[in-house]
């Protein structure tokens, strides 16, 4: 018992021991490079991307108009910056486990005293008459954090707000990456319509080359007919285009936080553009991701929780002190007779709990590594994120190039033929067989220039939007957050 106390003496003056295990950041999976990066170089990359405003690299004032409000409007937003603070709000709680607690309450107690009386000791009319007390005390209450846990949970609480700064840096990235794709489909969509009304009027000539062959005729009706309806039907096609518009600018004003009756967006023209993104070395993803960066310190989170299961094994040792004034009348209550204190030490030991304990440290070590294997399968979700968009900016610039070909030969196609037809040389159906093919292509090249841009913001994204690791804040601006003294 004497070598007991000593350790607890010990432990408490140097401000106590720290049970459980201390945490050791688990090995991740490793890449030496992206594979996708190998025998290609993207065309004028891009130095960096301009941190937060990662969407700068696309050179549009809309855009950038658009994703400011995400910061400021986002209701997905706001709702992890909430959480933060309410994990901010947790460490001050357990914080304040460290520190004694103090109480002040006062109090008067009227009654009577018994005397002479029968056999059952109650009061009767010989007693004295109703006296009045008062009271005046002061407790403090410690509870030491000699093993601790208090300790523990504060490590666990800490790491618990950073995991919310990673969230909501990983909710942000999304909430701009999901409006920046939604931006690029709606310009996809303009250009198709523009795309469309050129053909239209490129038709409509068509159509009357036809009515003055037909007058004059060279040609039948049936060609008349056959050009009317390629016009009507690229007609039907262009009112079609504005449904899948106002789907995606009704999905970027929620983005940016207003309902879809107060933003509207003026047409515009997809931009011809492809910023390249470098993509660095794989292992800056496990600085440059906020939902790595988070997953990492959930595993500190629980691995604190192992040492707040443990510190359940050993005893836990708490002071108490009272000290007031007692007795009557008022105006004599604060003299020297009337004050009263009071010590005292307790130490308190669970002998059986059913295996409570040690199922709990069981489940506080699964919980870890649930989360080591969370870390780790984040991380390889990420190498994988990136090598999809790089394959896919690799593969969809090769495309483009064979589109741009494709584009310019059946557009010469068309006017050779269109010209033969004038001569009487080739029928009708040619013209429309090489229009329909020119209309293909064209709608192809403009496809696959939506996926590139499209895919580059899914890069920019699998990188982490230019966010890093060193953005989380540290252990005492979190404690500061929760002042001791208000």
């Amino acid at each position: 018992m004497n070598r007991l106390g000593f350790v607890i003496a010990l432990c408490a003056f140097a401000g106590g021991c720290m049970v459980g295990p201390d945490y050791k950041k688990p090995d991740a999976p490793e890449s030496p490079a992206f594979k996708e990066l190998r025998g290609w170089k993207p065309s004028h990359p891009v130095d960096d991307i301009d941190k937060g405003a990662w969407w700068s690299i696309y050179h549009d004032p809309e855009l950038d108009r658009l994703e400011r409000m995400v910061e400021v409007s986002n209701q997905t937003v706001k709702e992890f910056e909430a959480q933060y603070r309410n994990a901010v709000a947790l460490v001050g709680v357990a914080r304040a486990g460290l520190f004694p607690t103090v109480t002040a309450n006062s109090g008067v107690t009227r009654g009577a005293g018994g005397g002479g009386g029968g056999s059952s000791g109650l009061a009767t009319g010989g007693g004295r008459g109703p006296s009045t007390i008062y009271s005046v005390e002061g407790t403090v209450s410690w509870e030491l954090d000699v093993w601790g846990k208090v300790r523990r949970q504060i490590e666990s609480n800490v790491a618990g707000a950073q995991v919310s700064v990673g969230d909501l840096a990983n909710a942000k990235l999304s909430a701009q990456a999901t409006l920046a794709t939604d931006y690029f489909d709606l310009r996809a969509e303009d250009s198709l319509e523009q795309l469309l009304r050129e053909t239209v009027a490129a038709y409509q000539k068509a159509l009357d080359i036809t009515r003055n062959q037909y007058r004059a005729g060279t040609s039948s009706s049936a060609d008349y007919v056959t050009a009317l309806a390629q016009l009507q039907s690229t007609q039907a096609q262009l009112v079609g285009v504005g449904v899948q518009r106002q789907i995606y600018e009704h999905a970027i004003a929620v983005l940016a936080g207003h309902a879809p009756s107060d933003l509207t967006i003026a047409p515009g023209r997809l931009i011809n553009t492809v910023p390249a993104v470098p993509a660095g070395l794989p292992s800056a993803l496990l600085e440059r991701r906020p939902d790595i960066a988070a997953a990492e310190r959930q595993m500190q989170q629980e691995n604190a929780l192992i040492g707040v299961q443990i510190a359940a094994y050993y005893p836990e040792v708490s002071l108490s002190a009272l000290g007031g004034f007692e007795g009557a009348p008022l105006s004599q209550l604060f003299n020297v007779a009337n004050r009263v204190w009071s010590l005292g030490a307790s130490g308190t030991e669970t002998l059986f709990s059913g295996g409570a304990r040690p199922a709990a440290v069981t489940a506080a070590r699964a919980t870890y590594d649930q989360y080591v294997a969370t870390y780790r399968q984040t991380v390889l979700t990420a190498f994988q994120q990136v090598e999809d968009a790089l394959s896919s900016l690799r593969i969809l610039q090769q495309q483009a190039a064979a589109e741009d070909i494709a584009v310019k030969s059946t557009q010469k196609a068309v006017d050779v033929t269109m010209n033969e037809y004038r001569a009487g040389t080739v029928a009708y159906t040619s013209v429309i067989t090489e229009q329909a093919l020119l209309l293909g292509n064209q709608q192809t090249a403009l496809s696959v220039l939506q996926s590139r841009l499209v895919e580059s913001v899914a890069l920019i994204e699998a990188l982490g939007g230019g966010w890093n690791a060193a953005e989380l804040p540290g252990e005492q601006k979190i404690k500061d957050a929760n002042p001791i003294f208000p």
